[in-house]
C-alpha cells in the first residue's frame, strides 16, 4: 500500500518524459526523431538510477521501510528501463530502414572503386577483355545486390540474409555470403570474356579455366563454409529449444557482431574465423586478377588453413553458452542479524551460475527475472548503485519470501530473463 501511494503521488518520469516533444515522437523526418528520443530516454533512465543509488528521490511513504523502499525503486527502474527499451526498438527500427540505401550506396561506391583501379592499371598495359568482363560482372552483382536492397528495405537492405534471428549479425552466414558473392563474380569474369571471345582457341581455354581441378581449394572452401553457416544455424536452434544456450535480441545489428559474443565481448572463435577467411578471400581475389581466364586456384595449404579455422569456429559454438544452474540458497543475513532458519518476510540469496544471459544486461531485461518459491512467483528487485546494479547478478540473486508461500519444503526456481528455467532447489521455510 505504501509503495502504491507513493507511485501515485510522485509519479512515474514515463508520464512525464512522453510530454517533452524529444522523447515522445520517434518519426524519422523530426530532428528529435528515434535517436534522439533513445539518448533522451537513456540520460533520464541513468539520472534517475544514480540518485536512487544515491539514497535521493525516495517519498516519505516508503522511506521508513527498507523493503517498501526497494519494490517502490525497483518498480520505478522497471518502468523507465521500458521507455528505454520501447525508444531503443524505436531507433533499431528506423536504423534499419536507413541500412538499405546505406549499403546499396556502399556497393555502388565499390563499382567505382573498381573502375578506377582498372582505369589505373590499365596505364601502360592498355585495355583489354578481361576487365571488361570485370567490370560488367561488378555491374551485375551490384544490380542484383540493389535489387536485393530494395527486397528487404525495411530489414536491412542487402544485409539482411546475414542477420541472425535474434537481431545480430551472423558471423557464419557473413563469411559464406562473401565467399558465394566472390566465386559468383569470378565466374561471371569468365562467362563475359567467353561472351567476347571471337576464336576457338580462346573459348577452350576459358571454357578449361572452369574445371574442377583447377579451383578444388576454392570450391571446397565454398562448400564449408556453405555448410558451416547452415549447420550453425540448426545447432544454436536446437541449443535455444532445448534450453542449453540463452539468446536475447538486440535492438539492431551491429558491425562489432562479427567478432563478439552476444555481451559485446571479443570471441577467439568468431575473430581468427572472419580473419583467416577474409585473408583467403584478399588471395583469391589477387590470383583472379592476375589470372582472370581461370577459377582462382586457392592453394591446398591455405585452404587445409580455412577449414580448420571453419572447424574451430562450429567447435566454438557447440561450447558456448550453457544451462543456468542454482547451486545454494541461503538465509541473506545483514550485520548485527542473529542466525535463523528462513521465514517468510526474510531475504534469501540464490546462489548458482548463468542467471544473467549475454546481452541481457540492460534493465529491461533484467526486470524480467523471476524466482520461483513454490507456487509463488516473485520478480528479482532492481538494487541500484552507482553505474550499475548490485541485483540481481550472474551469480547471485537476492530476493524476499513472500508471505504468500506457505510453511514447509518448497521448491526455489530461477527463470532468467532470456525465459530459461533452472533446476529446482528445495529449502525449509518456518513460521
Amino acid at each position: 500500500m505504501a509503495v502504491q501511494e507513493a507511485r501515485r503521488g510522485s509519479g512515474s518520469d514515463k508520464g512525464a518524459y512522453e510530454t517533452a516533444h524529444g522523447g515522445g515522437c520517434t518519426c524519422g523526418d523530426c530532428p528529435h526523431g528515434a535517436r534522439q528520443g533513445h539518448r533522451r530516454a537513456v540520460a533520464a533512465f541513468l539520472r534517475r538510477r544514480d540518485e536512487f543509488a544515491a539514497g535521493q528521490g525516495l517519498p516519505a511513504a516508503v522511506a521508513h521501510s527498507a523493503s517498501a523502499s526497494r519494490q517502490w525503486v525497483s518498480e520505478e527502474l522497471t518502468q523507465s528501463a521500458e521507455l528505454v527499451a520501447e525508444r531503443g526498438r524505436a531507433e533499431g527500427e528506423a536504423w534499419l530502414a536507413g541500412l538499405g540505401r546505406r549499403t546499396a550506396a556502399a556497393v555502388w561506391a565499390a563499382v567505382v572503386l573498381l573502375l578506377l583501379g582498372q582505369a589505373l592499371t590499365a596505364i601502360g598495359a592498355g585495355w583489354s577483355a578481361a576487365r571488361t568482363a570485370g567490370l560488367a560482372a561488378a555491374l551485375v552483382v551490384a544490380g542484383a545486390l540493389t535489387a536485393a536492397s530494395w527486397f528487404h528495405r525495411t530489414r536491412g537492405g542487402a544485409l539482411a540474409p546475414v542477420i541472425g534471428e535474434d537481431n545480430r549479425l551472423s558471423t557464419s552466414r557473413a563469411v559464406a555470403v562473401a565467399w558465394v558473392l566472390f566465386i559468383a563474380y569470378a565466374v561471371l569474369v569468365l562467362a563475359g570474356q567467353l561472351a567476347v571471345a571471337s576464336g576457338h582457341d580462346r573459348r577452350d581455354a576459358l571454357i578449361s579455366g572452369l574445371e574442377l581441378g583447377r579451383g578444388t581449394g576454392a570450391v571446397t572452401v565454398l562448400a564449408v563454409v556453405c555448410g558451416i553457416a547452415v549447420l550453425v544455424r540448426r545447432v544454436v536452434g536446437l541449443r535455444v529449444l532445448g534450453q542449453q544456450l540463452q539468446k536475447v535480441r538486440a535492438d539492431r545489428p551491429r558491425a562489432s557482431d562479427l567478432l563478439t559474443d552476444d555481451a559485446g565481448r571479443g570471441t577467439f572463435a568468431d575473430i581468427q574465423y572472419v580473419v583467416i577467411s577474409a585473408v583467403a578471400l584478399v588471395f583469391a581475389a589477387v590470383r583472379l586478377a592476375r589470372r582472370p581466364e581461370q577459377l582462382p586456384d586457392l592453394p591446398w595449404g591455405l585452404a587445409v588453413v580455412v577449414l580448420v579455422s571453419a572447424a574451430t569456429y562450429l567447435a566454438g559454438k557447440y561450447a558456448e553458452g550453457g544451462r543456468p544452474v542454482v547451486l545454494s540458497v541461503v538465509r541473506a543475513r545483514e550485520a548485527g542479524d542473529l542466525d535463523a532458519p528462513i521465514r517468510t518476510g526474510d531475504d534469501i540469496e540464490i546462489r548458482g551460475a548463468g542467471f544473467v544471459p549475454p546481452g541481457a544486461q540492460r534493465a529491461d531485461r533484467l526486470s524480467r527475472m523471476v524466482v520461483r518459491i513454490g507456487a509463488v512467483n516473485v520478480h528479482v528487485p532492481l538494487v541500484p548503485v552507482a553505474g550499475g546494479f548490485s541485483n540481481p547478478a550472474d551469480d547471485l540473486l537476492t530476493v524476499p519470501v513472500p508471505a504468500d508461500v506457505e510453511p514447509g519444503r518448497v521448491d526455489v526456481q530461477v527463470v532468467t530473463g532470456a525465459g530459461v528455467e533452472t533446476n529446482r532447489y528445495a529449502i525449509d521455510v518456518t513460521d
